[in-house]
């Protein structure tokens, strides 16, 4: 699913793939860039066969029939079919028992199957059109009944639309209709060694990038021109990405200001953005300063850096969700900047993968247990309103013992992009 930031990036790196190649010629250190695209390794049609047996065996272990997934990331995940949603229904459904059966507007069935064929290399699946003036729901009730499992119990993806899972229960009367979320986050918030290795590629294009855009920073810069930067060296490693920059005191506005906003010796500037790669998502945070910190900056910054550290330490499997920001609260709390979300005014990090924000979420409350292959961001910020705001952002990798950074931290408001 997109993010209202997410939307909001998409179309300035849409105006910044247009730009000209003269602005690029202004930038030597975007010019000089290289494309990484041929480095990204797509999912394979027998990695989503054995996310769909995985499925089965979650859907066993909570009692579920089957699962119904609608246009969206999780459809995607399971099957590579990439449909915008709109009012027509279509849908997956993939039981606990035997394969699945797809429901699709009959003027699009050619493109479905292709799709499906892309996708799983399933060059016959089982799909049921129908026309325009036809109910589509009845579709899906009889493919239950087909399935043996029209009086089971059918989990329903998370971001289902009550319009089509209305039509649904009007239609199967016999099933119990409730939540997939056991299966398709059991699913999706563990990562495969591939999709570990698109995420960590997705973050070292977009640090790149930001690093290319700093050097190309000139006194005077507005906040749309900065970012358009960080758009175009995107592009020219090979992919779409985008970053919001925040100016100065607009840095203390976690998600951003509609503002104007221009850059000037000293002022300090929060860039936050992500880009895909064969699908999935990076999110970076750097911030720095255009010429020399203050004392204070520099102050701050020290303090977000200990607690994304701390965050890091604390992050193993079999650790909660809480702990991991309790970590890294504790550690800006006791520096002053407490208590609870007074300056740290977030949670510390979502679940990243197909999904910009998606499951588990490191929060207080949340007793979910840390596993491998998770992936998080780590995002400890300190929000100061009418003077600046820091941020530290790095995508995090649970392993077996520990977690890792896929890119290194950032070392000062000088030295944003210093290998550690």
């Amino acid at each position: 699913m997109l993010s209202r930031r997410r939307l909001m990036q998409l179309g300035v790196a849409a105006t910044a793939a247009l730009a000209v190649s003269a602005q690029a010629e202004e930038a030597p250190a975007i010019a000089n860039l290289k494309s990484m695209k041929d480095r990204a390794v797509p999912i394979t049609a027998a990695e989503r066969q054995s996310r769909q047996e995985k499925a089965r065996q979650l859907m066993q272990q909570h009692q579920l029939d089957g699962i119904l997934v609608m246009a969206g990331t999780s459809l995607r995940y399971f099957s590579g079919i990439d449909w915008f949603e709109s009012e027509r229904f279509m849908a997956m459904v993939l039981p606990a028992k035997g394969d699945p059966f797809y429901v699709s507007p009959a003027f699009e069935e050619g493109r479905i199957r292709e799709q499906i064929t892309n996708g799983l290399a399933n060059n016959s699946p089982d799909v049921r059109a129908w026309q325009e003036d036809q109910d589509p729901y009845k579709l899906i009730a009889q493919g239950l009944k087909d399935r043996g499992i029209a009086t089971g119990t059918i989990g329903l993806e998370e971001t289902f639309r009550y319009v089509f899972s209305d039509g649904v229960a009007r239609a199967a009367v016999q099933t119990k209709l409730t939540s997939a979320t056991t299966v398709t986050a059991g699913c999706r918030m563990i990562k495969s060694p591939a999709e570990i290795a698109l995420m960590r590629l997705a973050a070292h294009v977009t640090l790149t990038a930001y690093e290319a855009a700093y050097h190309s920073i000139k006194d005077g810069m507005t906040k749309p021109e900065f970012e358009d930067l960080v758009a175009q060296a995107h592009t020219k490693l090979g992919f779409t990405g985008s970053g919001d920059a925040l100016v100065g005191e607009f840095a203390a506005f976690p998600h951003g200001s509609v503002t104007p906003q221009v850059i000037h010796e000293g002022s300090l500037i929060l860039v936050d953005g992500e880009c895909l790669v064969e699908g999935y998502n990076s999110d970076i945070t750097r911030t720095f300063v255009f010429g020399k910190p203050t004392a204070k900056m520099n102050q701050v910054f020290e303090i977000v850096h200990n607690a994304q550290s701390a965050a890091l330490k604390t992050a193993r499997p079999g650790v909660e969700c809480q702990s991991v920001d309790a970590a890294a609260r504790k550690v800006i709390t006791d520096a002053g900047y407490g208590p609870d979300y007074k300056y740290f005014t977030h949670r510390l990090g979502h679940g990243l993968g197909m999904d910009g924000h998606e499951w588990p979420y490191l929060v207080r409350g949340n007793t979910t247990k840390l596993g491998p292959n998770m992936t998080f961001s780590d995002e400890p910020g300190i929000y100061i309103r009418g003077e600046f705001g820091v941020r530290l952002e790095d995508d995090m990798h649970v392993t077996e013992d520990g977690a890792e950074l896929f890119t290194p931290q950032s070392q000062s408001l000088e030295t944003p992009f210093a290998k550690s």
